[in-house]
C-alpha cells in the first residue's frame, strides 16, 4: 500500500521476481494464466514516472515502460522481469509476443545481431541477442537472468519444433528439435526432444536415423518409455520382427514394474523447460500405452510372423489381464491398438488352432458364440442408409438391449467366424461331420442378413462389414464342401463349391476344388474344361486374392490358408495324363 518510490523500486523490483519463481517452483506444474504480479510491478515503475496504464493490455503496458522509462536503475529489474513474462508467454504459446518483448528490450546493437541470424529463426535470434544484464552482489537472485534465457532458448526451440512437426513441415522441426537438444535442459526433458527427434525423422522416411535419435533417448534416461514404444514401431515398419518383439517385451516388463519416481532436478533452477513447453502433440508422443496393450501387440505380431506357441502364450497372459480388470486402462478415444474384444477371442482362437490346440480352440470360440447370441436379431435388415455412429468400445452401442445396425452386423461375423474356426478345428480332428454341422450354422446365421431399401450395393459405412460376411461365407462353403469330399459326399461338395464361386467368382481355392470334385463325380470334361479355364485365367489373380486375405482380419487369416487347395500338382498331373490318353485315342 506504500507509494512507489524510485531509491527502493530496484529492490521492490528483485523481490517481485524472486516471489515469482518461487511459486512457479513450489507449484512443481506447468505454468499457466497470466502473471498479475509482473502487471502490478510496471503499474509501479509508471506510478514512479508520474504516468499510468490500467487501461493497457499487458503487451501495451511493456511498450509503454520499455519505450517511457529510461532511468537505468531500474533497466536491469525490467530486464530481468521480462525474461520472466517471456517464460509466462511461451508457456501459452504467445510466441508473437514474446518476439515482440525482446524487440523492446534489445538494444539497436542487439537488433542488428539478431537481423544477421533472422534466416535461421527470428524469436531464437531475438532470445540469443539480448544481453542479460549484470547481477548486483546487493540484490541475489534465486535463479540468475542467464539461466533463465539459457532455458527460453531451449523452450522455444523445442516448443517451436513441435509446432513445425505438428504441421508436417519436418525439415524445420528437424532442425528446431536439434537445435533444442543442444539447449540447458534436465535430462528428462533431453530424453522427450530425443523421442520427438526419432519421430520426426521416421515421417521422414528415415527409420535408421529414426532409431539412433530412440536410442539415444534411453541412453540420457532410460525411463522414457515411450522412445521404446516409438523403437518397437519403426522396427515393425522395417520388418525387424525380432528386434520388435524384443522391444515390445522390454516396454512390457518396464511398465509391469513400480512406476518411477520423477526425476530429480536442480534445486537452483525453479524455472525448467518441462513446465513452459506442454502442448497436445506433444502429449501424444510421449504417451504410455498400457501394460495389456503392449502384451496384446506382442501377441498379434507372434501371430503375424508364423511365431503360433508365443502367440498363444501371450494371447492366454492378455486374457488373463483383462480377467484382473486392466482393461479399464485402455483409452476409449480409439488411440488403442486394441480391437474389440471378441476380435481378440477369435485371434487367440486361431493360434491355439494352429498350435494344434484345437479343443482349446473351440473352447474360445464357444465363448464368443455363447455372449453374442442374444444380440443378433433373428433378421438382420440393413437399410440403405445408416445414421447411427460406429460404436468404438465393447460397450458402447448398447441401449436398451438395442443395437445399432453396424454393431449387429459385427455381432454376425464374430459369431459366424466362431462356428467357422471350430468347423476347421473339428475337421483337423478328423470329425467331419461335427464340423459340417458347425459350418452350416455358420451359413444359417448368414442368411439373416437382408439387404433393404431402393438400392442393391451395401451402403459405404457398412462396406467393411459386409466383405468381411461375404468372405466368412465363402470360407464355410469351401470348408463344408472339403469335409463332404471326405465323407465322399461329392454331389453336396459340388452344391457347395459352386455357391462359393457364385459369391466370389473365379476365387482360386473354390475353383480347384470344384475341378476335384468334378472329376470324383466322373464327370471328367467338365473338370478339364473348368481347369483349363482356372490355368488360363488373368495372371496374378491368386496373388490379388491372396492381398485380400491380407485385409482381413487377422482371425480370419488363418481359415484363409486352411481354404487353400493342397493337391494342385496332384491334379493337374491326372488332368495331364487323362489328356494325353484322349489324344491318342482320337488319332
Amino acid at each position: 500500500g506504500l507509494p512507489a518510490a524510485l531509491p527502493t523500486l530496484p529492490l521492490e523490483l528483485t523481490v517481485l521476481y524472486n516471489s515469482l519463481l518461487f511459486t512457479v517452483g513450489a507449484s512443481d506444474s506447468a505454468i499457466g494464466g497470466e502473471a498479475d504480479g509482473i502487471r502490478e510491478g510496471l503499474l509501479r515503475v509508471l506510478e514512479v514516472c508520474g504516468a499510468c496504464g490500467q487501461d493497457l493490455s499487458t503487451e501495451e503496458l511493456w511498450q509503454k515502460v520499455l519505450q517511457e522509462v529510461k532511468v537505468e536503475e531500474l533497466q536491469a529489474p525490467l530486464h530481468r522481469l521480462g525474461a520472466l513474462q517471456a517464460a509466462w508467454w511461451l508457456a501459452a504459446g504467445r510466441l508473437g509476443s514474446i518476439a515482440g518483448l525482446f524487440q523492446l528490450l534489445s538494444t539497436a546493437e542487439d537488433t542488428g545481431r539478431a537481423r544477421c541470424s533472422k534466416g535461421q529463426n527470428e524469436l531464437l535470434s531475438l532470445l540469443k541477442a539480448w544481453r542479460v544484464p549484470a547481477e548486483e552482489a546487493s540484490l541475489p537472485l534465486v535463479q540468475s537472468a542467464e539461466d533463465l534465457k539459457e532455458i527460453l532458448c531451449t523452450a522455444a526451440a523445442f516448443l517451436q519444433g513441435l509446432q513445425e512437426l505438428e504441421a508436417g513441415n519436418f525439415p524445420t522441426a528437424l532442425s528446431l528439435l536439434q537445435e533444442a537438444a543442444g539447449g540447458f535442459c534436465s535430462k528428462k526433458v533431453l530424453a522427450q526432444i530425443y523421442t520427438c527427434l526419432g519421430c520426426c525423422t521416421q515421417r521422414m522416411g528415415k527409420p535408421q536415423t529414426a532409431l539412433q535419435h530412440l536410442k539415444r533417448a534411453l541412453q540420457v534416461d532410460f525411463q522414457c518409455l515411450p522412445a521404446l514404444s516409438h523403437m518397437a514401431a519403426v522396427y515393425h515398419e522395417l520388418g525387424e520382427m525380432d528386434a520388435e518383439l524384443q522391444a515390445l517385451a522390454l516396454l512390457y516388463e518396464a511398465l509391469g514394474k513400480n512406476p518411477p519416481a520423477a526425476a530429480s532436478s536442480s534445486p537452483y533452477f525453479l524455472i525448467q523447460t518441462e513446465l513452459l513447453v506442454h502442448t497436445p502433440i506433444l502429449s501424444s508422443l510421449l504417451c504410455h500405452h498400457p501394460p495389456s496393450e503392449v502384451k496384446y501387440l506382442l501377441a498379434q505380431r507372434c501371430l503375424q510372423d508364423g511365431r503360433v506357441d508365443d502367440a498363444v502364450e501371450h494371447y492366454l497372459d492378455f486374457l488373463a489381464l483383462l480377467q484382473e480388470g486392466l482393461q479399464q486402462q485402455v483409452p476409449l478415444d480409439g488411440s488403442s491398438a486394441l480391437p474389440r474384444i471378441p476380435e481378440v477371442f477369435l485371434e487367440a482362437a486361431s493360434a491355439l488352432e494352429q498350435a494344434g490346440r484345437h479343443q482349446d480352440a473351440i473352447t474360445m470360440c464357444e465363448e464368443v458364440i455363447s455372449r453374442t447370441t442374444d444380440l443378433i436379431p433373428r433378421m438382420l435388415r440393413v437399410e440403405e442408409r445408416l445414421e447411427q455412429p460406429e460404436c468404438p468400445s465393447p460397450g458402447a452401442g448398447l441401449a436398451d438391449g438395442l443395437l445399432s445396425q453396424k454393431e449387429s452386423l459385427c455381432c454376425l461375423a464374430w459369431r459366424t467366424a466362431g462356428y467357422l474356426h471350430q468347423g476347421w478345428a473339428w475337421a483337423k480332428l478328423g470329425e467331419s461331420k461335427e464340423a459340417i454341422t458347425q459350418f452350416s450354422r455358420c451359413l444359417g446365421d448368414l442368411l439373416r442378413v437382408r439387404l433393404c431399401g431402393p438400392g442393391i450395393e451395401p451402403t459405404e459405412n457398412l462396406l467393411p462389414e459386409r466383405e468381411v460376411l461375404q468372405k466368412i461365407r465363402l470360407l464355410s462353403l469351401i470348408g463344408r464342401g472339403t469335409q463332404f469330399l471326405e465323407l465322399g459326399r461329392h454331389k453336396e461338395a459340388l452344391l457347395d463349391f459352386q455357391y462359393g464361386l457364385q459369391i466370389s467368382p473365379g476365387d482360386p481355392a473354390a475353383a480347384s476344388y470344384l475341378v476335384q470334385a468334378l472329376w470324383k463325380l466322373d464327370r471328367k470334361q467338365e473338370a478339364v474344361a473348368h481347369w483349363q479355364k482356372l490355368s488360363q485365367s488373368i495372371p496374378g489373380e491368386e496373388g490379388q486374392q491372396e492381398g485380400k486375405g491380407r485385409a482381413l482380419p487377422l482371425y480370419l487369416v488363418s481359415c484363409l490358408e486352411q481354404a487353400m487347395f493342397p493337391h494342385s500338382e496332384h491334379l493337374a498331373s491326372s488332368i495331364q495324363d487323362y489328356l494325353g490318353t484322349a489324344a491318342q485315342d482320337t488319332s
